[in-house]
């Protein structure tokens, strides 16, 4: 018996819930979602389940693989044929043992014709049979998902059979690849995964440019070459990103709230491709030190083609960029404030061209110093001091400022100014923002008398 309510779904014969639906059931793993496989007209069930449940139907797939969607409320039913000609032979052609398991909603028993509880007891993840791969490709990084999900291990005969087939990962749709992909990332501890589809090459048939980081050794404030560094640089965001000792209680908050799953994993995703440029841009100057000048430019442009090679998003595809191609900048503005002291301009200037994506680089500023590897070095611990003042100002200072209407407005240039709409607007007031979010303008007074100012001057402050 496992824990689903009954009154769903009766005890109807020839009907069976299946696959991951079943298993995380049995683990307690909270489910909506539901995959049910009939004996007999499976559009005729959906039907009568949606009518029951004043449900919507949906019809899905190509001929062959139909399923029919049942929407109602909170719960979601994917309604489809058995397989063959019983469940047994249906639950065989799955991919993974702990997906092979059925609940007959008749009998109230579960079906396990492959030791499927046997594998979950022991928090293994095994292949149903040594052809699964070559049916379906990407069930190559579905093991990983699997086992990264349940934080199950690979057993070693399935872990020897994915190494043995990497090469036909190719076969997969580009968008099944980066629904993979991002469910890996989308969990809160996938460096593990990544570093073992590194270690049998899957991860270099998906992104062979980060094959080219392997070797590619750096200078001397690196330890280690781009991709171990890359690798490490992953982990110590990951630490970052689940870690409630890094900062203060209410700025964890604040970064919480900031980082949700899906952007936490664009930006795993970012810190992957973010140094794919150096091998590419890398010298050597006469004095023997080594250089990767524009790495950052190259590498968001060789990430944009991968982006668009896997079918991210639009939205996916600017926030990767944006990170690789500005991930510099903290560095470069931590140089500068120790050359001058920075004012509160200065802050406002490099949060406003930064935007909403300030707190993300910053993070990625601390987990790419640590992932250096000398930790005890002074610079860069300084470093970190530094990006994690910057980190609480954003929040306690830059943020709720930002968020607060304007003072002024284009309307307010037209009417108090008798001005006309041109690029002067932007101008004006951007200086204005500017000013406000610095601290400078507290009231729309203080802020037309600025513009009076600005206009006298002809907007050369």
């Amino acid at each position: 018996m496992i824990p689903f309510n009954t009154k769903i779904l009766p005890g109807t014969k020839g009907v069976y819930m299946v696959g991951g639906s079943v298993r995380d059931l049995i683990l307690g793993r909270p489910s909506t979602d539901y995959d049910i496989v009939v004996r007999g007209n499976p559009e005729k069930f959906a039907r009568k389940l949606s009518e029951n449940l004043s449900g919507h139907l949906v019809k899905m797939g190509k001929p062959g693989q139909v399923v029919f969607r049942v929407v109602s409320g909170e719960h979601l039913f994917d309604i489809s044929a058995i397989k063959g000609p019983n469940i047994e032979t249906d639950l065989v052609q799955r991919d993974f043992t702990v997906n092979a398991i059925a609940y007959s909603f008749f009998s109230k028993t579960i079906i396990d014709p492959l030791n499927g509880l046997k594998d979950m007891a022991e928090k293994k993840v095994r292949m149903t049979s040594s052809k699964i791969f070559k049916k379906d490709p990407i069930r190559l990084l579905r093991a990983y998902r699997v086992g990264a999900t349940l934080k199950f291990t690979i057993e070693q005969r399935t872990a020897d059979a994915v190494e043995k087939n990497i090469k036909l990962i190719g076969a997969s749709a580009a968008e099944r690849i980066r629904f993979e992909i991002f469910s890996i990332l989308c969990l809160p501890e996938s460096n593990h995964s990544f570093l073992q589809m590194a270690g049998n090459g899957l991860l270099f048939q998906i992104f062979p440019e980060l094959f080219r980081t392997k070797g590619c050794f750096q200078n001397r404030i690196h330890l280690f070459d781009v991709f171990d560094h890359t690798m490490r640089t992953f982990y110590m965001l990951e630490k970052l990103l689940g870690a409630d000792h890094q900062f203060d209680p209410e700025i964890t908050r604040q970064i919480r709230r900031h980082m949700d799953e899906k952007r936490s994993a664009q930006l795993k995703c970012a810190t992957l491709f973010h140094d794919i440029g150096k091998p590419l841009v890398r010298t050597i100057d006469q004095n023997g030190n080594i250089h990767f000048y524009g790495h950052e430019q190259k590498g968001a442009d060789m990430a944009n083609k991968i982006c668009k090679r896997l079918k991210f998003s639009v939205r996916e595809t600017g926030y990767i960029d944006f990170i690789i191609r500005n991930h510099l900048k903290p560095l470069f503005f931590f140089t500068a404030g120790r050359e001058k002291d920075l004012t509160r301009k200065d802050l406002t200037r490099f949060f406003m061209k930064l935007g909403d994506f300030t707190p993300d680089l910053l993070i990625h500023a601390i987990a790419d110093t640590r992932g250096k590897g000398d930790e005890n070095d002074e610079r860069n611990a300084a470093f970190i001091r530094f990006i994690k003042n910057l980190i609480h100002r954003y929040f306690v200072n830059f943020q709720p400022r930002s968020k607060a209407p304007p003072l002024i407005t284009g309307t307010d240039l037209i009417h108090h100014f008798g001005l006309t709409p041109s690029p002067l607007f932007k101008t004006i007031l951007n200086r204005v923002e500017e000013r406000t979010l610095s601290n400078d303008l507290n009231d729309r007074t203080a802020a037309l008398i600025f513009v009076e100012e600005l206009l006298g001057r002809r907007i050369k402050a």
